[in-house]
C-alpha cells in the first residue's frame, strides 16, 4: 500500500464525490501509468493525479545524479493529458500534483523546487492547455484537513484504512485530556 496514493485515493472519493478510484493505472496506449484517477460520473470530472511523498528530500526526482523534476513530471503529466484526452474528452480533466512537501531555496539556487513546479506548469500550460492543479504543501495540509473533518463525522468503522486511522486520532481526540 503506498499511504500518499491512499490519501489521494480517499480524498477523490470522499470529498470529490468521485465513484470509481482506480491507483497505479497502467496505461499500455501511451506507455505509462498513472498514480491515481477517479472519475465522478454525475459532474462528469475525472482527476488525474500524480503522488508524490518525499518527505526528507522534498520533490526530487533524479537522472545521472542530478534533480530531474521538471523533465521527468511534464513527460509523465505530457503521458496523463494524451490518456485523459483520447479516453475523458468529453469529461471536465483535472490534472493535478500532489506533494506535501516542496523545499524552497534561494532565488539564485541552481536547484529549486519552487521553480521546478513552475516549470512544470509552464511546460504543461504551453503544450496542452492545461492548468496543473498543485496540491502541494499549504493546499496538501488543507485537503488532509478537509479528509480528518470527514472522518470525524463518520461513526460507523470506514473500510480504508487511511480514513479508519484517521477517524480513530479524531475519536481519541475527544476523550482524552490535553496535557499541560
Amino acid at each position: 500500500m503506498n499511504i500518499g496514493e491512499e490519501l489521494v485515493a480517499s480524498y477523490l472519493e470522499h470529498v470529490k464525490g468521485c465513484d470509481f478510484i482506480q491507483k497505479n493505472l497502467y496505461t499500455p496506449d501511451v506507455q505509462g501509468e498513472i498514480d491515481v484517477v477517479g472519475i465522478n460520473l454525475k459532474e462528469r470530472k475525472v482527476y488525474i493525479c500524480e503522488v508524490a511523498i518525499h518527505l526528507t528530500t522534498g520533490l526530487r526526482y533524479v537522472k545521472e545524479k542530478r534533480p530531474n523534476n521538471a523533465q521527468k513530471l511534464t513527460e509523465k503529466f505530457s503521458r496523463d493529458i494524451e490518456y485523459a484526452n483520447k479516453y475523458f474528452s468529453d469529461y471536465e480533466r483535472h490534472i493535478m500534483l500532489w506533494s506535501p512537501i516542496i523545499k524552497g531555496s534561494k532565488e539564485e539556487s541552481k536547484y529549486n523546487q519552487e521553480k521546478d513546479i513552475a516549470q512544470i506548469g509552464a511546460n504543461i500550460k504551453a503544450r496542452y492547455g492545461f492548468d496543473i492543479e498543485f496540491v502541494i504543501n499549504e493546499k496538501f495540509l488543507d485537503c488532509l484537513t478537509e479528509l480528518r473533518k470527514f472522518a470525524r463525522t463518520k461513526t460507523e468503522e470506514l473500510k480504508n484504512p487511511v480514513l479508519r486511522l484517521l477517524q480513530i486520532e479524531e475519536s481519541l481526540l475527544k476523550h482524552v485530556r490535553p496535557k499541560g
